[in-house]
């Protein structure tokens, strides 16, 4: 099955089969805990290179000394797992398939049907579908979006998607309350309420509901979420045709925390991984380490490193008639998708930049392009295929604008250089 990612300004994203790619916003930086030496230090390594016994320990420590900090406050017990990036009820997900119309969810959050739905094409027909996918991603720099917001030029295809995957990075503001406190799921609701009405506003519905329910739509196909997860500014929503929804089976997700100390979710992945018929997805959502200094790319190698190898979906049970238990990591899939804010950069002068910018040669400016040095260097994404780059660089804009920060800011602190 061939896939084919979709992407408009501002957006990007990666792809083990096909896909595309994206840059960021702004950034801040939250102060928690004070130590000798910084956490970034411990993530400034060459992928694969072992960690001094000296920085393992300090690591070690330091998480040992958060714990018995938090038990003695008076934070919540949510608050305290969040810090720690531990399990807490980590692996539930919103879903229309979750709701007592025609599905239910076991107690591992695996699929089942409970009542008959709308006939889709067999097994055997899937070659000749051959189903579209579009991926799109988004950093909205902690803007919430307005009610009149109309997403259906961004996801609007001439011939429409049969799998929508939309992430978003930033969807709150990365501030220490939303950071370390209770998560503020307002954003993400509103953002599934644009896409739904997107999605289907031509299906002869009066007006977009928050569930899923199978009926005939003759002109235009509509859309079911299949599932949606956030973890504290990342957002990853995936939506399915209505007619292929009876054939999606183990959904599941898996958060990855990357952000301060190594644990925190203000940096990232969100992973969502499905079966359609017999093959398996997986889409991973992220928000990887900021900066512009030499050897920022390490870290943002690192994240991709330890994503690959902390994301796990467990599963409970084989489901009947499957050949395999479902996939545990995001490599044991068949199709996967890699999208989001890779924070890469541009390897070039403010100047030269800005000069390559003025002619629209994209092609020099993707020779500068961190994410495919590094990815021909063999550091980073091997064997993953890119599609290709038709757009400008999205970072970084001035809100609501198409013009860039650094054509208006005369600091050279805050200038950041598009990438």
């Amino acid at each position: 099955m061939h896939s084919s990612p979709f992407s408009l300004h501002p957006s990007t994203s990666l792809s083990k089969g096909e896909e595309l790619r994206k840059h960021q916003t702004q950034e801040g930086i939250i102060t928690t805990l004070s130590y000798p030496h910084s956490p970034s230090e411990s993530f400034s390594l060459k992928p694969h290179t072992t960690l001094p016994f000296s920085q393992f320990s300090w690591r070690k420590t330091m998480r040992t000394e958060l714990k018995k900090k938090i038990s003695k406050s008076s934070w919540p017990n949510f608050n305290v797992r969040k810090w720690l990036n531990k399990r807490s009820k980590g692996d539930r997900f919103h879903s229309d398939y979750s709701l007592p119309e025609g599905w239910l969810m076991d107690s591992s959050n695996e699929l089942k049907h409970s009542a008959p739905v709308k006939e889709a094409p067999s097994v055997s027909d899937m070659d000749t579908l051959n189903p579209r996918m579009f991926v799109g991603t988004w950093n909205v720099g902690g803007k919430s979006p307005n009610q009149g917001l109309n997403l259906r030029e961004w996801l609007m295809l001439p011939s429409p998607a049969d799998i929508y995957v939309i992430g978003f990075q930033e969807i709150i503001p990365l501030n220490a309350g939303n950071v370390l406190g209770p998560e503020d799921s307002g954003p993400a609701t509103k953002w599934l309420t644009l896409i739904r009405e997107a999605l289907n506003s031509n299906t002869g519905e009066e007006s977009c509901t928050t569930l899923c329910s199978p009926s005939e739509h003759e002109q235009q196909p509509y859309y079911c979420l299949a599932a949606s997860k956030q973890m504290v500014g990342i957002f990853l929503c995936v939506w399915v045709r209505e007619d292929l929804y009876k054939h999606v089976t183990n959904l599941k997700v898996s958060c990855v925390g990357r952000g301060i100390m190594g644990y925190l979710g203000n940096k990232g992945s969100v992973s969502i991984s499905m079966t359609l018929y017999h093959t398996t997805f997986c889409f991973v959502g992220t928000h990887l380490a900021s900066g512009e200094k030499d050897g920022d790319e390490i870290r943002r190698n690192l994240d991709v490193s330890e994503i690959l190898k902390k994301t796990k979906f467990s599963h409970s049970f084989k489901a009947l008639g499957q050949p395999l238990p479902p996939p545990e990591t995001i490599l044991e899939h068949d199709k996967i998708i890699w999208l989001g804010d890779l924070n890469y950069r541009l390897a070039a002068g403010y100047d030269d930049t800005l000069e390559l910018l003025k002619k629209n040669d994209w092609q020099a400016l993707l020779e500068k392009d961190q994410l495919r040095i590094e990815q021909r260097a063999g550091r980073v994404f091997k064997e993953w295929k890119e599609g290709k780059i038709y757009f400008a660089p999205t970072y970084k804009y001035l809100f609501d604008s198409d013009q860039y920060v650094a054509q208006t800011n005369k600091s050279k602190e805050k200038r950041r250089t598009p990438a």
